[in-house]
């Protein structure tokens, strides 16, 4: 008999204890899982979405609120500026680039943006079918929103005010796919994109406007308005004097996600730190208990060691068994709880629709959790430590006298 299937009876035969500590082990295991890929994926998504973007500018109040709304399309937007305002700020020396973005409706809970055709070559998307939108209500849809809508090119449907789609439907003017983008893992991927125009036709037209047929005129252009206006800076001075004049000088504030974005993730960081101590402390609750379970089984196995001993075994035989023993436990419980953690995330990735649009998966491999089965094997091999070297040190002639 090799060790192997040593170890695997000693844990057979106490089956009921080695599958409490397996389990608790296992949670702590996939609670810390849990936590490294959330906060894994959203870092990355946040840093994917914001790429390129070197600052926002929109109405005055929260500028992470104006970040999140613009960028990553999951806040409310604080309100709309003047497009007149905000092409002059585009038109700065400093300004390498503008993207305008106007934001009112939704579909089915997927945003719909007018923008320009420069907006989704930022993010580098590629088209899977179709074309890019040209005329007002012509839509080119990202990759996410045609798997979870169904929607294809030549298809019909009409936006509802709200962000989230959940306000009226505005049936008088319906959109047409013309185009589908390839999945780029970005925010492109669940957005509804169209012309500027499609957005103001919509929500400034006027009723006598409606009773003469004009539905594609929309407002004036000295009374046209957009959500925000994401910029791109010419050389890296314009992050220190540009931001500042636009707070001072005008009726817009300007928002810098990089900074933005390291508030959020320490804001976020709380409670994460929080959630992974709490999983460390199930890993060393486990950890102890392993080491009372292998304790108390080497006192009531001192005399099968001595009938092992007698039969040829050798004392470092012995001592490998019992290290053994808490390694098989520790990794059993490690490789289960990330399995469960995993399982979770890819669950709550498919039901949950805010970490459907994060692209939340458990089907992915993080580098820290190689460290976590680093970290199994040290706690199975000290958990077993104590109980391996009294093994090592059972005396025949006094356990047999004892006896």
């Amino acid at each position: 008999m090799n060790l192997l299937t040593l170890s695997l009876a000693y844990l057979r035969d106490r089956a009921l204890n080695s599958a409490l500590n397996l389990v608790l082990l296992a949670l702590g295991v996939a609670t810390i899982v849990l936590l490294i890929l959330f906060a894994s994926q959203f870092e990355e998504r946040l840093t994917k979405d914001a790429r390129g973007v070197h600052l926002v500018i929109g109405a005055k109040g929260s500028p992470l609120q104006l970040v999140l709304s613009s960028i990553f399309h999951v806040d409310i937007p604080t309100g709309n500026i003047s497009l007149a305002e905000a092409t002059k700020i585009s038109k700065h020396r400093l300004v390498a680039s503008a993207i305008p973005l106007a934001l009112g409706d939704a579909y089915r809970g997927f945003r719909i943006v007018g923008t320009e055709s420069s907006y989704p070559a930022s993010y580098k998307a590629e088209l899977d079918d179709g074309r890019l939108w040209k005329k007002p209500f012509e839509t080119t849809i990202g990759a996410r929103v045609m798997k979870e809508t169904g929607l294809k090119v030549g298809d019909m449907f009409s936006g509802a005010h709200g962000i989230k789609g959940t306000g009226k439907v505005h049936e008088e003017n319906g959109y047409r796919v013309v185009g589908v983008f390839k999945r780029t893992g970005t925010v492109i991927d669940r957005l509804i994109l169209t012309t500027m125009e499609s957005v103001w036709i919509i929500h400034e037209i006027k009723e006598e406007a409606k009773a003469k047929g004009l539905m594609i005129e929309g407002p004036p252009s000295e009374e046209r308005e957009i959500t925000a206006m994401v910029i791109r800076y010419r050389s890296p001075i314009a992050a220190i004097t540009l931001p500042r004049y636009i707070n001072a000088n005008t009726g817009m504030q300007a928002a810098s996600p990089g900074y933005e974005i390291r508030r959020l993730m320490a804001l976020v960081g709380v409670g994460v730190q929080t959630l992974q101590g709490f999983g460390i402390m199930l890993i060393a609750t486990a950890a102890l208990s392993m080491f009372i379970a292998l304790y108390n089984a080497m006192q009531n196995r001192r005399y099968d060691i001595v009938i092992m001993r007698s039969l040829g075994a050798t004392r470092r035989k012995l001592f490998c068994q019992i290290l053994l023993e808490g390694l098989i436990l520790a990794c059993a419980g490690t490789v289960l709880g990330i399995v469960i953690g995993h399982a979770i995330i890819e669950l709550l990735g498919q039901l949950l629709p805010q970490a459907r649009a994060m692209g939340l998966t458990g089907v992915i491999w993080v580098r820290e959790e190689w460290y976590l089965l680093l970290l199994s094997g040290i706690v199975g091999l000290v958990s077993a430590a104590l109980p391996a070297v009294q093994a090592y040190r059972t005396d025949i002639a006094v356990t047999l006298s004892a006896r």
